[in-house]
């Protein structure tokens, strides 16, 4: 009875020293976390994580973990600490879904990757080939959108006419930009600090006028 007792204290000890540990740091990695208990279990880690509610980054190969209070996900459903995404749509392939259907005129892997930040060539390749989205080669730009045949559709038309607008010299929105001047732009965007990204976000933005948020 007694060492069942102790088993039960030690337990809620462990637990409390991962919360503890997650809350002042915010985000950890499976060797910090295991560190942090003193433990070089990995099915030890997850069975205090459990019980606490966590999420995995879908940056850095889920290679970071948070308490699932944490986050402050912005409109997007993202939430970045010390340059680690989350999202509350959970990894990097269900994101990607997630923003390829939410998406008007689909998303090309460039559109993508500057919204995730990260690189989404690979995760995009797997949802189609696991018919989780579709793929269509409009104007020599593979786009990626919707599996349902009718929000396809309408993500198809929207894109071809963004596309005739831009050959025309009108106004079009950020999805109507060279497939050079978005790769260009994603390169330099990788380069700053989040200080420089927000002031980049904030020019580009007021480029647009209103409504370029």
């Amino acid at each position: 009875m007694q060492e069942e007792l102790y088993r039960m204290g030690r337990t809620e000890f462990d637990q409390d020293a991962v919360q503890s540990f997650l809350q002042n740091r915010k985000i950890a990695t499976l060797e910090e976390l295991k560190k942090a208990l003193g433990s070089s279990s990995t099915m030890t880690v997850f069975r205090k994580l459990k019980p606490l509610g966590y999420q995995t980054s879908y940056s850095h190969r889920g290679k970071y973990y948070t308490l699932a209070q944490t986050p402050r996900f912005d409109q997007q459903g993202l939430w970045a600490y010390d340059g680690v995404w989350f999202s509350q749509y959970g990894n990097l392939l269900s994101t990607s879904q997630r923003f390829v259907e939410a998406a008007d005129a689909g998303l090309t892997a460039i559109e993508l990757q500057q919204l995730l930040y990260v690189e989404v060539k690979g995760p995009l390749l797997q949802l189609y080939r696991q018919r989780r989205i579709e793929r269509r080669k409009i104007e020599d730009l593979f786009v990626y959108l919707a599996r349902d045949s009718g929000q396809q559709r309408s993500q198809r038309l929207r894109r071809e006419d963004r596309q005739a607008a831009w050959e025309m010299g009108e106004p079009v929105t950020e999805a109507g930009v060279s497939p050079e001047l978005k790769a260009a732009m994603v390169l330099f965007f990788s380069l700053l600090d989040e200080q420089q990204r927000r002031l980049y976000a904030g020019l580009e933005a007021h480029k647009l006028g209103h409504g370029g948020d």
